[in-house]
């Protein structure tokens, strides 16, 4: 089917970036950002931070549901091209019945040494005492706030999926994006509609088909070019509420009924999953020249593309 074109030639875009969402602390509630700089590990700023315990493994929503009410704050600036923080900045955090906790966007000194988040371990930065006792008193259990060190540390993404690319404290891949129109088909189905914020993209698009992002193989947003490398398998955390914290059997019931392995992917090896976005890789080098950034508006344009979610990577 060709791609229709405006008047100009240029083809139209078959969706375009409605919004972005930077998460940087990993299970913490999300930023929503008028743009965004690439970097070789996701946007910049992305789950570059983690709460772990005692144990120095890491925390997440999944049995730390009261992270879901972490609010964290940035300076407008750090989605900036080309800015670097100094002295006088600072992320901020709060939650119900805390203080506002400061945390220096400069990188810590302290190193805290075999922290683990699913099947990577290595080295991360502390973020001291401080941070520390706020969420050891939020949690009610013991905790350390902890910041990737790119310095020393990388993490690769699965080779079966995307080798040769990296992440920070993401689950799995360095950004998922999810469609507005997948979602209203979703909540249309639902007796309570959800937010996006259960899913935590990091691009919400708007202006195609429902679900239609589960094919995109390739495509370009704006000028660059990223690779469709994996249907987003989801775990519990679209059941909790991200103003409560509380979780429900919703929307992952309802997911189950037309969103499974089952009913995507009846002739592939069955693993009781629901998917629900699109993971991708950016092909660019964006370590060199000028910072990359994608902002709200731009267009997205499919390159290439599956007929259908079975023939998708999963």
């Amino acid at each position: 089917m060709e791609k229709s074109s405006s008047s100009t030639g240029t083809p139209a875009a078959d969706a375009k970036i409605s919004s972005i969402f930077i998460y940087p602390i990993k299970s913490c509630r999300g930023v929503s950002v008028p743009q965004a700089p690439l970097t070789p590990t996701g946007f910049r700023w992305d789950r570059q931070w983690l709460v772990v315990n005692q144990k120095l493994r890491a925390y997440t929503q999944r049995v730390q549901p009261k992270l879901a009410l972490v609010e964290v704050n940035m300076p407008e600036e750090a989605f900036s091209e080309g800015w670097e923080p100094t002295k006088n900045s600072y992320m901020e955090i709060k939650a119900p019945g805390m203080d506002v906790l400061k945390i220096s966007l400069c990188k810590p000194t302290q190193v805290a040494h075999g922290v683990s988040v699913w099947e990577w371990s290595g080295s991360a930065l502390d973020e001291g005492d401080v941070a520390s006792k706020w969420f050891t008193d939020y949690l009610g259990k013991p905790s350390r706030l902890v910041r990737f060190n790119e310095a020393s540390e990388t993490r690769p993404v699965d080779p079966m999926y995307a080798k040769g690319h990296f992440i920070m404290f993401s689950d799995l891949h360095p950004f998922m994006l999810l469609s507005q129109e997948s979602l209203d088909a979703l909540n249309k189905l639902l007796k309570e509609p959800v937010p996006i914020n259960r899913f935590r993209p990091n691009m919400l698009v708007t202006g195609c088909e429902p679900f239609s992002e589960d094919l995109w193989t390739e495509i370009k947003i704006s000028q660059f070019s990223f690779q469709g490398v994996k249907l987003c398998s989801r775990c519990k955390i679209p059941t909790i509420n991200q103003h409560t914290a509380i979780a429900g059997p919703e929307p992952n019931e309802t997911l189950m009924k037309f969103r499974s392995d089952r009913v995507l992917r009846p002739d592939k090896k069955q693993q009781g999953k629901i998917y629900f976005g699109q993971n991708l890789v950016c092909k660019e080098n964006v370590t060199e020249g000028k910072a990359k950034m994608v902002k709200v508006g731009d267009p997205i344009h499919v390159i290439n593309k599956v007929s259908t979610a079975a023939e998708a990577a999963a």
